[in-house]
């Protein structure tokens, strides 16, 4: 049986993997039948790699059945600054550390096939003379080729601590710890966690976030496995006829 997710990540916070169906391998070993599919994703911290794991178990024998997939973290910079306020640049951060990666994985002659950027930040919506701001997480989404973009829902958070990040330039990890009197809550359950009673966690947000940037490729990989479906009965009825038994 193959270990949970939290005992991958206590062994491991940058490389996590996970097994599909077992086969011989031509390099000698039992790994899966098919190569391993390795997704790069733009950071190292746990909650972003463990939401990009737990995606890729859920719809991962839809994007590439029958393969194994390893997801590991490197750290390279979004372009942006260290809490966007807006979506423009939350869409930006996630897409530069994608393409960052798309950069390293040419330079080093890397076989990564999915390049995974994340951002997490404020989106502000005026209304008249106020404004709502929300909490929002965004995902970039390439194969070295194309690209997509995916969020999450979002949260609206108390204007106090709105005004802590827009008008005084405090992080957003640092004011919410100070707005809640804790330490360390980015790397737990994060703002969302804290607001929504664990309901909903940075994690959470996250990973639905890259269920959407992940979408339009899953879509394509279910098209392409219908019409090699439909090619392969075709051929197989016209054996049978040419070859009646």
């Amino acid at each position: 049986m193959l270990a949970p997710l939290e005992s991958f990540l206590s062994q491991n916070d940058f490389d996590v993997n996970f097994l599909l169906p077992y086969g011989y391998n031509r390099r000698g070993g039992f790994l899966s039948h098919m190569e391993k599919i390795q997704i790069a994703v733009g950071s190292t911290r746990r909650p972003k790699l463990a939401a990009v794991s737990e995606a890729i178990q859920d719809f991962g024998a839809v994007l590439a059945p029958g393969m194994e997939f390893e997801v590991f973290g490197v750290e390279v910079g979004s372009g942006v600054g260290h809490t966007p306020t807006n979506r423009a640049e939350l869409m930006q951060g996630a897409r530069q550390r994608a393409e960052a990666l798309v950069r390293l994985a040419r330079q080093k002659n890397e076989e990564w096939r999915y390049f995974v950027g994340l951002e997490g930040g404020l989106d502000v919506i005026q209304e008249g003379a106020s404004r709502r701001v929300l909490l929002e997480s965004w995902a970039y989404v390439s194969d070295g080729r194309k690209g997509h973009y995916g969020r999450s829902g979002g949260i609206e958070i108390p204007d106090a601590l709105a005004h802590e990040v827009l008008e005084n330039g405090v992080e957003l990890s640092e004011a919410i710890d100070r707005f809640a009197g804790a330490v360390g809550i980015r790397d737990a359950q994060g703002a969302w966690g804290y607001f929504t009673n664990n309901l909903v966690t940075r994690q959470d947000a996250s990973k639905l976030a890259v269920v959407t940037a992940f979408a339009p490729f899953l879509r394509q990989s279910v098209v392409t496995t219908n019409q090699r479906v439909r090619s392969d009965a075709t051929r197989a009825a016209k054996r049978a006829t040419t070859n009646p038994p």
